[in-house]
């Protein structure tokens, strides 16, 4: 006990140090880090047919994907749901492909939303798994689709109009993300070729 008293001083400038280098090293310098990286790929080059009723074009369609991105670390959507498949316990089997570095050389995944928690199922091969209207009903009330779910509802994303609950802005870009997420992988898929491969028609 008197030689813990004795040092506590030197514990407490030592704890205090050690944090302040984590986080130099776990914050500031990947911000920096992050500024610095030039995206590789284009987040999209066509609008997929499941959206050409919502999006008019490309650019409207990739600014939808940014506000659902922003709108999915507000709600802080990452702290249950990873993006990263790991090559362990037969992840692929579960979530698709072990992850590889190239998926993350585009800017919606700059900074990475890898996540460590699994409250709800990784998220990296969530295009086109579910349909839009399932992703709308999930986040309107959760238990409606899977009745063992502990997510919070989003009612604010959407507009009751005569009883029944209609996607906001937001609630669209939100799906569009996250039906975007592991589309690089699943357009390589013949059986998702349709949803994919649908470049829009020239303009008139």
């Amino acid at each position: 006990m008197d030689f813990i008293e004795k040092f506590s001083g030197v514990f407490l400038i030592a704890g205090l140090f050690l944090f302040f280098m984590a986080f130099i090293g776990l914050a500031v310098v990947p911000v920096w880090m992050v500024d610095k990286v030039e995206p590789r790929q284009e987040i999209a080059t066509s609008v997929p047919k499941l959206y050409l009723d919502t999006y008019s074009d490309v650019e409207t369609y990739k600014a939808a994907l940014r506000k659902g991105r922003d709108i999915y670390i507000a709600e802080a959507c990452w702290h249950c749901h990873s993006q990263y498949v790991r090559p362990t316990a037969n992840e692929e089997l579960r979530y698709g492909p072990v992850s590889m570095p190239g998926e993350y050389q585009n800017e919606l995944n700059l900074p990475q939303l890898f996540g460590t928690r699994r409250v709800g199922p990784d998220l990296s091969r969530a295009a086109y798994k579910k349909s839009n209207d399932w992703h709308y009903a999930h986040l309107y009330n959760p238990t409606s689709v899977v009745p063992q779910s502990v997510m919070p509802s989003y009612p604010w994303y959407f507009e009751v109009k005569d009883g029944v609950p209609q996607p906001k802005e937001e609630a669209k870009a939100l799906v569009a993300y996250l039906q975007w997420l592991g589309s690089s992988v699943v357009e390589k898929s013949e059986s998702f070729a349709s949803y994919i491969d649908n470049p829009l028609p020239p303009k008139e």
